[in-house]
């Protein structure tokens, strides 16, 4: 149908790979299986997926080097997955552009949980053409500094120059500069952000707040010790 959501799956356990796509397909969502990096590449050009799921731990190109890869293509949602929970994969990954990571053994229902929430950010939860994201202030131009935001045309200019945001790093600075100077804490962006209903690794906050920082200005976003970041009016 063309409104299910096509989702990229680079697994190379092929256990691991057939009982996903086989649960993902029960919920509803095409899937396209591959089992290393350099496939999922030319499958990711050839079939322009609503969404990635990539292991880190895949031969010919791992996980990490196919995020970066689509992510100089492609604002699409990317997952990473992970046989572990060290942070030296989790900020690899996070660093590399993904949106979100999910550490394996993971259970199926949570998998598809975490799918739909970064559909949802991205606007496209039910398939169909993507959009933009939502704004999190009233429409109309914001002004920090050398730093102006968008919030109708969804475009961010620093000193008058075009800054190029993924919708995940623009969800971030949009909840950031609706409340300028106000401390907002990792677990309220996590869920204004992330869309998590439950606890998440806050890790994936100070990941994406590093990446905006080498966008906007590392200035820009204030560490609170202790509280969280607020955004410098």
């Amino acid at each position: 149908m063309a409104d299910q959501t096509h989702v990229l799956f680079v697994e190379d356990d092929d256990v691991i790979r057939e009982a996903t796509q086989l649960a993902l397909e029960r919920d509803g969502f095409v899937v396209t299986a591959m089992p290393d990096g350099l496939s999922g590449l030319e499958a990711f050009r050839a079939d322009r997926p609503d969404i990635a799921l990539l292991d880190v731990m895949v031969p010919g190109l791992d996980g990490v080097s196919l995020c970066r890869r689509i992510r100089d293509e492609s604002t699409v949602p990317v997952i990473m997955l992970s046989a572990r929970a060290d942070s030296i994969d989790v900020v690899l990954g996070l660093e590399a552009g993904a949106d979100d990571y999910v550490t394996k053994p993971f259970d199926g229902a949570v998998l598809v949980a975490r799918i739909r929430a970064v559909l949802r950010r991205f606007g496209h939860a039910g398939g169909g053409d993507r959009t933009e994201p939502e704004a999190a202030a009233d429409g109309g131009l914001l002004t920090f500094g050398d730093l102006e935001v968008d919030t109708e045309g969804m475009e961010v200019r620093r000193d008058g120059r075009p800054v190029a945001l993924t919708p995940t790093e623009m969800r971030l600075l949009l909840e950031f500069s609706s409340a300028p100077g106000t401390v907002l804490s990792r677990d309220k962006l996590l869920e204004r952000v992330w869309d998590y209903g439950w606890g998440g690794d806050t890790r994936v906050v100070d990941v994406h707040v590093q990446r905006l920082r080498q966008k906007i200005g590392q200035d820009r976003i204030e560490t609170v010790r202790g509280f969280g970041y607020k955004l410098k009016a």
